[in-house]
């Protein structure tokens, strides 16, 4: 196939291009230039999305296209250029377009979305995301062609190369050994997906004419599962002391991720259906997740220093050490 990414230069859109590349396929890819580098055997052409004749550069006609945007405009600019030259197209949405993220075992089909946001700032916070990537499905699929067009709606994407620290915060200090703090319950859902396997199910979704949305994640594993799996990956057993929500909100500890932060917990009841998805569309559809321990040890084997702690995102080791002390003395 002849697969244009528009993006390709970081994290999804790298791992989409190398993983076609090794595939056998011809890769364009199509960017501002300004966040990464192309991967090697790739064409690479500039441009400029937010121009509406941006994407003149881009001639001929592609078996398939796979695309990042969460600006609504990039989408419709990318219709207006390619609707009549592009046999698939792919839109990478995000979990975050739901409406019910309380609700658990919901699937992509017929759960309800938030109400488009064709003007929203999708960086002005998660909400607006959300509402901006569902107005860049529903371009793409009027664009394309609902039944060319497959809406690929991505939960949390882990593995090498990450650039948002999230993930990397739990492998880092899984690595570091002695008394974690592990939030929630050991009973409580995490989901997640190494970038290595959406790669490869949208590029084999893509010659098989894979339509309609989906959710991009694994199967939901419990969070005492999810700790097993970095043990492994970096090969140091964990010890876990679990501290619950009420604790954590009282010491002020965010959520998902920011400075002072634990990285895939979140409230509950409230956030239920975020990472407890039905994913069994998806697994028959192709998806194909390996286990967790190999994207833990891939992830760690990238680290130059694997005992560095992100500020961004996570708590800081002297953190950690006052919460436990804290929530040891009861």
């Amino acid at each position: 196939m002849k697969i244009l990414v528009l993006g390709g230069t970081v994290f999804l859109g790298r791992a989409v291009a190398r993983q076609a590349l090794a595939a056998g396929h011809d890769v364009v890819c199509a960017a501002r230039g300004e966040s990464g580098e192309p991967v090697d055997g790739a064409r690479f052409i500039r441009v400029d999305r937010d121009d509406p004749g941006g994407l003149a550069a881009l001639d001929g006609a592609f078996d398939a296209v796979v695309d990042v945007a969460r600006h609504p405009h990039h989408v419709r600019h990318a219709v207006a250029a390619l609707a009549g030259r592009a046999g698939h197209y792919t839109l990478v949405s995000s979990g975050s377009a739901y409406a019910d993220v309380a609700t658990p075992g919901q699937r992509a089909a017929g759960a309800p979305l938030l109400p488009p946001g064709y003007d929203d700032d999708p960086r002005a916070d998660a909400e607006s995301y959300g509402r901006a990537k569902v107005a860049c499905e529903r371009l793409a699929a009027e664009g394309f062609g609902a039944g060319r067009t497959f809406l690929l709606r991505a939960g949390m994407i882990v593995g090498p190369e990450d650039p948002t620290g999230r993930f990397d915060y739990w492998v880092r200090r899984s690595a570091r050994g002695g008394e974690v703090l592990a939030p929630g319950g050991p009973g409580e859902a995490v989901q997640l997906v190494d970038v290595r396997d959406l790669a490869d199910w949208i590029i084999r979704a893509a010659a098989d004419g894979l339509a309609g949305p989906f959710d991009g994640i694994g199967a939901p594993m419990t969070r005492q599962e999810f700790h097993d799996g970095l043990g492994a990956g970096v090969g140091v057993t964990q010890s876990l002391t679990w501290v619950d929500q009420e604790f954590l909100t009282a010491h002020e500890v965010a959520p998902w991720a920011a400075p002072r932060s634990l990285p895939f917990w979140l409230p509950l009841p409230q956030y239920a259906g975020f990472m407890s998805r039905d994913v069994t569309p998806s697994i028959e559809a192709g998806l194909r997740i390996r286990p967790l321990a190999d994207t833990v040890r891939d992830t760690f084997a990238a680290f130059r220093d694997a005992t560095h702690i992100d500020a961004k995102h996570g708590l800081g080791i002297d953190e950690e050490i006052e919460l436990l002390r804290e929530w040891h003395a009861g």
